[in-house]
């Protein structure tokens, strides 16, 4: 039985999309919202954007965006394509033939500013390139790039003057008889990032990928990110993400899916519930916790593991989660499984103890997984 049965304030009605393919990952439909980010290295280093590839996808990136700027890029593109075992977005700006380029080179999807690519004739040119090769098209209206006529017109940027400019390039591609396509409406500002989507929502059945930009460090973006985001996926809005963070891109991955976790849209490794601590903890919570994440991040099953700090909350919290530990008195505390009270631990022990009570949970999980297929 679903959890969103029987807690129906849970449910969220995911707004009807029609669903395109980027590589082998599905977008929009009913596919899982997809997690992307980008890389920072330069493109020319093959090495270590492939390395940086690797690492954001073996933090559960479903794709991962490369800049395109020039030539030499454009032909590092299809080495880093082959080494990948994620499906590539190459960004481009300003020059179309890095569009036919990238295209060429192998790339999954191009993702294509309307403000900086050109005219329409050069629009046409990559529409051609992504059909001869098989691959799909992400219309990205930024903010801070939107064509003159549109400023002209509005006076400022504003969630009126991206929309329409999104909905005019969907016609172009649409009359070009593409429609592998998804589009974003991405601006820094929280509040017209939001109006934007809203708009753009209703206003077509394309897949939508959500976004902030230039959201700043890790703390501010990751708020910026959670608030602009987190309401727009709490409407059904969104059908794949990036969070867009001053930081390491794996840092991007692990906020986009914390925030999808918090929403139950994606589950994906151990969900830790911990207390901030007070005088009246058992033990250092934050510095069990802390250690905790590092310890588990190899888990990929999804599963609850709560930490508590002491018997106010932690029994309450134990009883929903597949692992708990609540601490206690004289230097020990209670180990919970499967919500139940099971056993004492000492808190010199705790973090190996329950290292191996997740790790042998997540087996369990999997195990169970693999007798029902």
């Amino acid at each position: 039985m679903s959890i969103n049965h029987i807690r129906p304030w849970r449910h969220i009605e995911r707004r009807k999309s029609r669903q395109i393919h980027v590589g082998n990952v599905p977008i929009g439909g009913d596919a899982p919202i997809a997690v992307q980010t980008m890389t920072n290295t330069l493109t020319t280093d093959v090495a270590a954007t492939v390395a940086q590839v690797q690492a954001a996808a073996e933090a559960g990136a479903d794709l991962v965006r490369v800049s395109v700027p020039d030539e030499a890029s454009s032909k590092a593109l299809k080495e880093i394509v082959r080494e990948s075992t994620v499906p590539i977005v190459a960004d481009i700006h300003f020059h179309y033939k890095r569009g036919i380029e990238a295209a060429e080179a192998g790339a999954a999807c191009l993702r294509i500013n309307p403000g900086n690519i050109g005219d329409e004739k050069r629009v046409a040119e990559v529409i051609k390139a992504a059909r001869d090769h098989n691959c799909s098209i992400r219309i990205g209206v930024n903010a801070g790039s939107l064509e003159k006529h549109l400023l002209d017109k509005y006076g400022e940027p504003c969630p009126e003057a991206m929309v329409e400019s999104g909905l005019d390039h969907i016609r172009i591609l649409q009359d070009h008889d593409f429609h592998e396509f998804k589009i974003s409406v991405k601006a820094s500002d929280v509040f017209m990032t939001a109006a934007a989507y809203q708009q753009l929502a209703e206003a077509t059945d394309a897949p939508i990928h959500l976004g902030v930009t230039e959201a700043g460090g890790f703390v501010s973006g990751t708020i910026k990110s959670a608030i602009g985001l987190g309401q727009l996926l709490w409407m059904g809005i969104g059908d794949t993400l990036r969070v867009s963070l001053s930081a390491d891109p794996v840092e991007e991955v692990k906020v986009g899916f914390e925030i999808l976790k918090s929403l139950g849209l994606r589950h994906r490794g151990v969900n830790i519930i911990s207390c901030p601590s007070c005088a009246r903890q058992g033990f250092d919570v934050i510095k069990t916790v802390e250690t905790l994440e590092r310890r588990l991040e190899h888990v990929k099953t999804p599963m609850s593991l709560s930490i508590i700090g002491c018997v106010v909350n932690g029994p309450g919290e134990a009883l929903m989660t597949d692992v708990g530990f609540t601490g206690g008195g004289a230097g020990s505390g209670m180990v919970y499984l499967a919500g139940k009270a099971s056993h004492k631990m000492s808190n010199e022990q705790m973090v190996d103890h329950i290292v191996e009570e997740v790790e042998k949970k997540a087996a369990q999980i999997e195990a169970e997984a693999a007798a029902a297929e």
